[in-house]
């Protein structure tokens, strides 16, 4: 079951967000934001989580949130049609691979936000800067490439844009839940909150979020990945065994 904020938590966070942004230090503060929690924690039988991001703004402007989970290294099999069958010719690797991303804002940012801003934060699914090892490859085959990690990541659920899922207030307070699946990779994520006015970044906001497997589960999953060979061996040993014991058992019914 999908953990859900604290309502009177998030009202309260709420007033606070919006008296601090009047009065810290006697200046207006064009955009303040949080998270309910900073912590996604994975245990046995996780199903998913959902975190409410809520802030406040000085005013008008359109408010664009960004996830971004921790980079990774993708490897890309380049297909070549020998006769009647399909063999991998080349592998590609690129870098740079966001885990996870999202964006969330009410209407579609390249309808207020000009091409080089877009480019610049990495706004929208085509505005993502992929690093390619090969330097040979053309521009048409990075786009390829890059389209088809895009797909296979959208088809998972890691990669997503939803429009018009932030719930507004006055025109100033706003909210909306980041829901996290299942699958959704470890990490270190970065979300990203940004308030667009004149089709300039007025403001932004940079909120850690960890995604940590926790529990014996976690102990497992780590000693797996630092001694991969010894857990797989450990994995084999323990599967003769079962074995064995099985046929003994067997043997004396």
């Amino acid at each position: 079951m999908k953990k859900k904020p604290n309502l009177i938590f998030i009202i309260t966070s709420l007033i606070l967000l919006n008296i601090n942004i009047k009065y810290t230090n006697g200046q207006t503060i064009p955009l303040v934001a949080d998270l309910s929690e900073h912590l996604v924690a994975i245990s046995t039988g996780f199903e998913g989580s959902n975190v409410l991001l809520f802030g406040s703004t000085d005013g008008t402007g359109d408010v664009v949130i960004i996830i971004r989970g921790p980079t990774e290294t993708k490897k890309v099999l380049s297909k070549k049609k020998l006769g009647p069958i399909w063999v991998n010719t080349n592998e590609i690797i690129v870098e740079n691979v966001p885990s996870f991303y999202r964006v969330v804002s009410i209407r579609p940012p390249k309808d207020f936000i000009p091409d080089q801003i877009l480019k610049r934060y990495q706004i929208g699914l085509e505005n993502l800067k992929f690093e390619f090892k090969d330097d040979e490859i053309s521009e048409d085959k990075k786009r390829e490439y890059k389209n088809a990690i895009i797909r296979l990541q959208m088809e998972t659920g890691k990669y997503q844009e939803d429009k018009g899922n932030i719930s507004l207030l006055a025109n100033k307070l706003f909210r909306t839940e980041l829901s996290f699946a299942s699958n959704v990779p470890t990490g270190t994520y970065l979300v990203e909150v940004y308030l667009i006015r004149n089709n300039e970044v007025i403001s932004a906001e940079i909120i850690p979020l960890s995604v940590s497997k926790i529990g014996i589960g976690a102990e497992i999953y780590d000693f797996a990945q630092k001694v991969s060979a010894a857990y797989g061996l450990f994995a084999i040993i323990i599967a003769i065994m079962a074995g064995l014991f099985a046929e003994a058992a067997f043997r004396r019914i």
